[in-house]
């Protein structure tokens, strides 16, 4: 089995949430795609879609889906996607996985 990108708890909840508000259908979900800044250098850029397109791997945990553009799914295989709500609106942070059982005390999401 590869080693895929984790959600926490809370990535998993305001993924779902920013669908919802959205207004995107259930399978809608949080795309993750590169924004090429430079040679070797690249921005992750995300947004909210009805559906991944068509060579985007899909991570679906905790009930939230994520689709990953090819070069970001690779980029990300061995990370967590954590996500807070912050007074000016939602933080997202990409750690390394760990066999901690801290992970910002989220905890991953189940698949």
């Amino acid at each position: 089995m590869s080693v895929v990108l984790l959600l926490t708890h809370g990535a998993a909840a305001v993924i779902r949430s920013l669908v919802e508000q959205s207004e995107l259908p259930e399978q809608g979900g949080l795309r993750i795609a590169a924004q090429p800044l430079g040679e070797r250098q690249a921005a992750l850029e995300l947004s909210v879609a009805e559906e991944p397109d068509a060579l985007d791997e899909v991570v679906e945990q905790g009930g939230a889906h994520v689709f990953l553009e090819p070069v970001v799914a690779q980029a990300l295989a061995d990370k967590v996607l954590d996500a807070s709500l912050e007074d000016d609106g939602i933080r997202f942070e990409i750690h390394e996985q760990s066999a901690g059982p801290s992970m910002n005390g989220h905890g991953p999401a189940s698949a």
